[in-house]
């Protein structure tokens, strides 16, 4: 039997699992936590790998390896492949001024979403380079190479001190506001006007299942990939399928063919993992808007469950917008979350965690609603993420989305889609091997279309 390794390097930690080449069945797997933050050593998520690859068994008897992780994190390295500073995560809106003064610069959102697919708001990388030229411009002047935390995990593993060895995937390319998915390209004039005049090394892309190298003990690297594109690979999602996910943040993304240009920046146009599209919008708030109102509320989740599940749909006319971190889609890095709708007769425990699951999955139609405007046909939603463990997410999504929803088995699907990466790039062959991602299950409700609407209604006075 012949073994491959995925690693997912998240926002919270770092997951391996090593699995059969051929079949995909997980024979081996363990994690490691990451420290909390927005702002991270990546020295941290290096000892997390080590310490996750110790617990499940190690890799000397694995052929090949690949890498999905957190997309955007900007990680500056000088000319001796030393770190200039920590790196500044997807989720760290410190540089929301440096995204506007960017979207004016070049001519406003049209110009950005037709060049790079990308308007950048801040959770992309070259507005955090645009904040570390105008804040710590030291830093700025060593950076000799920027890169991203995969490209930086799989750099490490060739054991390599060479910046001009690091090395990326277009799926993660594709979120720095640099690259552009639709014609494969970095553009080095947005990277100069981003960082204010330098232009530091940036890693050579490959292809999906083109090997930049090996690790010291011989085995074959896979290019990785960002971790939504990889969560899609091991979804075996195809054109047409919506995944969501609901993780740290809430994510929707599609398999299409078209380069996806969205002016509104709310849809950024991503590449996937096989050489297709990946349209894509995120929120910046997921399960935890869950856990915050559970733990509000002094219950546990099965308990959460039962409440929301219990209270009527529209939650007797109580909606959450749960902006609890600022916002993303629409871009709001600096808005809160509201309780609407408040009346001596619907303020119950009940109606409040039907409130949070609504505004999560409003929030999250809200995504697909706009993916769907940039011409994708979406035929399926795939529901995955912690938030996909809860009952009541899961019972209430398809009134919500208005569609059939497919829950597949839980899984660490970044971590598989790296493994099934690993498993291509050692076949040789043209397609990913074929493996079976598990039973999914079929969840149906009437459409709840007033839900949404009212939803709208109280995002809209958010606006103002």
């Amino acid at each position: 039997m012949t073994l491959v390794a995925g690693i997912d390097s998240s926002t919270q930690s770092c997951k391996v699992l090593i699995c059969d080449a051929d079949t995909g069945r997980i024979i081996r797997s363990a994690s490691s936590p990451h420290p909390d933050g927005t702002e991270v050593d990546p020295n941290l998520w290096w000892d997390a790998l080590q310490r996750a690859v110790t617990a499940a068994g190690g890799l000397d008897d694995v052929a090949a390896l690949s890498v999905g992780a957190q997309q955007h994190g900007m990680v500056c390295l000088d000319s001796a492949g030393r770190l200039v500073r920590d790196a500044l995560l997807w989720n760290d809106t410190r540089s929301g001024d440096a995204a506007d003064q960017l979207v004016e610069e070049l001519g406003g959102p049209a110009v950005w979403a037709q060049r790079v697919g990308v308007v950048p708001v801040a959770s992309i990388t070259l507005t955090k380079l645009r904040w570390l030229a105008d804040n710590e411009p030291h830093r700025a002047d060593a950076t000799a190479a920027v890169c991203l935390p995969h490209d930086w995990l799989t750099w490490r593993l060739t054991g390599s001190s060479d910046i001009a060895d690091l090395s990326t995937d277009r799926s993660d390319a594709s979120g720095t506001g640099y690259f552009s998915a639709g014609t494969d390209s970095y553009q080095d004039d947005l990277l100069d006007l981003g960082f204010r005049g330098r232009t530091p090394l940036v890693p050579r892309v490959f292809g999906p299942h083109d090997s930049p190298g090996s690790t010291h003990h011989g085995a074959i690297l896979g290019p990785g990939a960002g971790d939504n594109a990889s969560a899609a690979l091991g979804l075996n999602a195809g054109t047409g399928d919506c995944v969501v996910s609901l993780g740290t943040s809430g994510v929707a993304s599609a398999v299409g063919l078209s380069a996806a240009h969205d002016p509104e920046g709310i849809v950024a146009g991503f590449a996937d993992a096989t050489g297709r599209q990946l349209p894509l919008a995120c929120t910046l708030n997921g399960a935890p808007v869950l856990a915050a109102v559970a733990g509000m509320l002094g219950v546990d989740f099965d308990e959460f469950d039962r409440l929301a599940l219990s209270a009527p749909a529209g939650a007797d006319g109580l909606v959450l917008v749960p902006y609890f971190e600022g916002e993303r889609s629409p871009n709001l890095p600096r808005a809160s979350g509201a309780l609407h709708g408040v009346t001596l007769r619907n303020l119950n425990s009940a109606n409040i965690a039907r409130a949070a699951v609504e505004g999560l999955l409003c929030s999250m139609a809200y995504c697909i609603d706009k993916i769907t405007g940039q011409g994708v046909d979406v035929e399926r939603i795939i529901l995955v993420g912690g938030g996909a463990r809860s009952e009541a997410v899961r019972r209430i999504a398809p009134a919500v989305f208005q569609r059939a929803v497919h829950v597949p088995t839980p899984a660490e699907y970044v971590a598989l889609g790296a493994a099934r990466q690993a498993a291509w790039v050692l076949s040789g062959h043209d397609a990913p091997p074929s493996w079976d991602v598990g039973i999914s299950t079929c969840y149906e409700s009437a459409a709840t279309p007033e839900v949404v609407l009212r939803y709208q209604d109280a995002a809209q006075l958010t606006l103002r």
